[in-house]
């Protein structure tokens, strides 16, 4: 059987990365973790953070799937190298793809970074982000509000538009030309981000260059899917299935539907 490339995140969060892995690797199987009843993880402690990855990580790992991603920035900043120590796998996450793509993108050298309230407050953006370009300028500002709305699937309303304007307010007069998107679900409010800070300000997801980075590394390992595989992608949710799967499926598009797709809810995070 295909090996899968297994995918965590708190909730929807991380399909923001599964359809840029879709996209670029169409032929690699994606195992799917949202734990979807325990989010969001931003306000929690980190210990806590760590301990719900691990408890996640330790499910999938019977899929016996061939690389780890952390599609969760909270959990990336919390558990990263803990999950690395943990397992005999490639596990990577979305906090320096995210700073590389910024760094390669801004003019000015002032980056913004929103993010919930647990990765900005680990200042692994500010980290990743000086530790590429020391001389960079970091404005980074937490949007608790986001996940729930995203989560809700509450993309696009006026009460989305406000709430997004009212977050971002004290954003708009700086000089960033760069607004990294810090959290994997924040993509689901690009419009309305985008609306808020102005086009002259560029959104900045990982998506893209963590799919690179995944493309990269399976590649040197020589474990890319073969060209003439058909994955069967696996979704598992801890919370609500049938508002899980509404939202990944119109999200994914017809991504997820040129394959077949398991959806499955497991006995974790209740």
């Amino acid at each position: 059987m295909q090996q899968a490339i297994a995918v965590l995140d708190s909730g929807v969060g991380g399909l923001t990365v599964v359809k840029e892995v879709m996209r670029q690797l169409p032929r690699e199987k994606i195992l799917y973790f949202g734990d979807t009843a325990r989010t969001p993880y931003g306000p929690r402690a980190a210990d806590e953070v760590v301990a719900f990855t691990r408890e996640i990580v330790d499910y999938l790992i019977q899929y016996q799937p061939k690389m780890i991603v952390i599609a969760c920035n909270t959990a990336t900043a919390a558990a990263l190298e803990d999950i690395r120590q943990r397992v005999d796998l490639p596990v990577i996450g979305v906090i320096n793809p995210g700073a590389r793509a910024a760094i390669g993108r801004t003019k000015t050298g002032i980056v913004g970074v929103i993010g919930t309230e647990g990765t900005i407050k680990s200042g692994a953006y500010d980290l990743a982000l000086k530790r590429l370009s020391p001389h960079v300028e970091v404005i980074s500002r937490a949007c608790p509000a986001f996940v729930p709305l995203v989560e809700d699937g509450n993309f696009r309303s006026k009460e989305t538009s406000r709430i997004v304007s009212d977050s971002l307010r004290n954003l708009r007069d700086s000089a960033m030309d760069c607004l990294i998107l810090g959290c994997t679900h924040y993509p689901f409010l690009a419009e309305s981000i985008s609306e808020a800070m102005g086009t002259e300000v560029v959104l900045i997801s990982s998506a893209e260059e963590t799919a690179r980075e995944i493309s990269t590394i399976l590649h040197g390992t020589n474990e890319l899917a073969g060209r003439n595989e058909m994955p069967i992608h696996q979704f598992f949710c801890s919370g609500d299935p049938k508002k899980f799967q509404e939202i990944a499926q119109n999200w994914l598009g017809e991504q997820i539907r040129l394959t077949p797709v398991v959806w499955q809810v497991p006995h974790i995070g209740a």
